[in-house]
């Protein structure tokens, strides 16, 4: 299993920092040239490879870390998701009439036709983000909500890798409504910082 996060801002270079601190290989890419954030991969870890785009999205899971409305863009890389697993981080304030009352995850999820998606990792703002999760007495929560149990319990079991404690939400039309703006009012557990005991 090989991972890839699409977009290297601030919450990109905190999950790559989550990665680094188990020593979990995993690329990184924007559209840019790999060369121009190559300093800052290299100041994460020896863990962190710049790459393409199109090199990136042929990892198993890609976490997708860019601003939603550039999802469309990512989506192109390929022109088959299928065998796919997308972590989708992203976070908008589009209004929810804009996508037919969809979970913005759906929206995301018919970009990435044939990948299986998950929804996580996107309630924490990046300074929280990038710490260690493993607190005293126990591990910082992610939350997950997916369509797709199997993809959902695999993201999961990284999740614990990493440090976290995750908590399923359930499907997206359910839990993902939780953890995602509506309009101008966040979602009742964005920004929720919540420690699971040992």
């Amino acid at each position: 299993m090989n991972y890839a996060i699409i977009g290297f801002g601030k919450i990109g270079q905190a999950l790559a920092k989550a990665f680094a601190r188990n020593g979990i290989e995993v690329s990184v890419a924007t559209t840019r040239d790999p060369e121009s954030f190559a300093s800052d991969a290299a100041a994460i870890g020896p863990q962190i490879t710049p790459k393409t785009l199109a090199e990136a999205v042929r990892a198993d899971v890609i976490f997708l870390a860019v601003r939603f409305e550039a999802h469309p863009d990512v989506a192109k890389a390929l022109s088959s998701w299928r065998g796919k697993t997308i972590v989708d981080v992203t976070n908008t304030r589009v209004p929810p009439e804009e996508l037919n009352g969809q979970p913005y995850s759906k929206v995301v999820a018919r970009s990435f036709a044939g990948a299986r998606l998950v929804k996580g990792f996107n309630h924490l703002g990046a300074s929280v983000l990038e710490r260690n999760p493993v607190t005293p007495g126990g591990r910082r929560v992610v939350f997950l909500a997916s369509d797709d149990e199997d993809a959902s319990n695999a993201i999961g079991m990284l999740a614990e890798r990493l440090g976290f404690a995750p908590i399923k939400l359930g499907g997206l039309s359910e839990g993902g409504l939780l953890v995602q703006a509506r309009g101008s009012e966040w979602g009742r557990l964005i920004f929720k910082d919540l420690v699971r005991l040992d």
